[in-house]
């Protein structure tokens, strides 16, 4: 299948492919369409940014036909809000001439205002588990017409601690539907979700999870601390005509805050900040400052590292070394999207070069190095997990008097006694409990032993 023709789709898709200006399928696209069509389940390990929503959506709409019924027949899980918001909008111009109702559901928003928007009835449900789960446990959503599941990034899902509310999903399902899954990497909590609920999956592997995209260019720097860290940045990103749209990933939601602080006064209407903490209003709206190029530079966690389609992002810096290589595989490939070339700078300190030394190891590939320019200020101010921890001195138990000091004293002897339990507990128990009324016919008797 060398063009979207060859596929034998209804016109209405063909109109909207031309629309998207697409010709050419990518391999994932070309490999998953006719086993989608067949109905057989299907695992699809390709990497990110390879066109994996339009695999499985252009055989889904092809085989969707008309109805008025309320309840879904398709339900899309996704792992994050801004996934579900990109996936409705991608399905929506995918069936541009169809007439299919789409919806997306997901948590952060008030769920009593999208159980009424379900209720309204739809045709395809994209939606995170956590959301769908509540859904349907408050009977706002009916899961028993659901023909075909799809789970998109099932990896992260899992990762995310939605084992949960997927395995009760499962159990809500009809038992006769095609099941759909794909993943960046294959890993055992993946292989005992598959075992467990997929029936003879047919498994299409597109690339392997550590094989780099051919058309990002890789480059790291060996780098002391954080704030040296920052100054590197603030001299790169000054380059306004190379650095023209930069995604910057940092390890957590605290380095996220700490680093903006650090570039709002230099970068201020430039830069912006996005991470779980921040509201779901704050977010959209950051993601579409950045896609619409209102802002040049982004920084956040790895909540964006996955399935997030921003055009044209010219360079993802790694500021802090991603501790499992397979997330440094996806960062890097929210650039060099749709076979443009893209860019990707790692920064590590003595502490993160393990953590590159398996990113190299994954990807069989040495990430060249670059050394600091001499105008960048080497900082020696440290953040605080960074600063060495004053540990107290060790103290043996058996210390000598002379070594002990003057304030030392031994504990008073009542204080020495240990609580022996088992038998010792009920002597001490009988030896003091208070006595019981004249009636009790176990108490007479012992005062008659006695």
């Amino acid at each position: 299948m060398e063009s979207f023709s060859d596929f034998n789709l209804k016109k209405q898709l063909h109109y909207a492919i031309d629309d998207l200006g697409f010709t050419t399928p990518t391999p994932i696209q070309k490999e998953a369409f006719p086993v989608v069509m067949s109905g057989k389940d299907m695992i699809g390990i390709a990497q990110t940014g390879t066109g994996k929503t339009f695999a499985y959506m252009l055989p889904i709409l092809q085989d969707l036909a008309f109805s008025k019924q309320k309840n879904p027949r398709v339900l899309i899980l996704v792992p994050t809000r801004e996934l579900v918001l990109q996936v409705v909008e991608q399905i929506n111009s995918f069936a541009k001439y169809i007439n299919v109702r789409v919806m997306g559901v997901y948590g952060g928003t008030n769920m009593n205002t999208q159980a009424q928007a379900v209720s309204q009835g739809s045709d395809i449900i994209v939606a995170t588990p956590g959301r769908l789960y509540d859904l349907v446990l408050a009977r706002a959503l009916q899961l028993k017409s659901i023909k075909k599941l799809v789970i998109d990034e099932v990896d992260v899902m899992l990762d995310l601690g939605f084992r949960f509310q997927i395995t009760n999903i499962f159990e809500l399902l009809p038992t006769r539907r095609q099941n759909i899954m794909f993943s960046a990497t294959m890993t055992d909590d993946v292989e005992t979700l598959i075992n467990d609920f997929f029936i003879n999956p047919e498994k299409v592997s597109i690339a392997v999870s550590g094989t780099p995209l051919d058309n990002i260019s890789q480059t790291c720097y060996a780098v002391p601390n954080f704030y040296t860290k920052a100054n590197l940045l603030v001299h790169l990103l000054k380059d306004k005509e190379t650095y023209k749209k930069v995604l910057v990933f940092v390890a957590n939601k605290r380095f996220a805050d700490r680093l903006f602080n650090s570039l709002e006064e230099i970068f201020s209407d430039e830069l912006c900040v996005i991470h779980s903490n921040k509201t779901q209003n704050y977010r959209i709206r950051s993601i579409n400052q950045f896609d619409e190029g209102i802002n040049r530079i982004l920084v956040t966690t790895d909540v964006m590292a996955r399935g997030l389609d921003l055009d044209k992002i010219s360079h993802v810096i790694n500021f802090d070394t991603p501790t499992f290589p397979e997330n440094y595989m996806h960062r890097i490939g929210r650039t060099g999207r749709a076979e443009e070339q893209g860019n990707s700078i790692l920064f590590y300190t003595e502490k993160e070069e393990e953590y590159k030394d398996a990113i190299e190891e994954l990807m069989d590939y040495k990430i060249p190095t670059i050394t600091i320019p001499e105008s960048v200020e080497i900082s020696k101010e440290l953040i605080p997990e960074e600063r060495p921890k004053i540990l107290e001195h060790h103290n043996p138990i058996n210390l000598n008097a002379e070594e002990r000091g003057a304030s030392f004293h031994e504990k008073k002897e009542k204080n020495k006694k240990v609580n022996k339990g088992g038998s010792y507990k009920f002597e001490i128990a009988r030896k003091y409990k208070k006595p019981k009324t004249r009636g009790d016919k176990n108490y007479n008797k012992r005062n008659k032993k006695k």
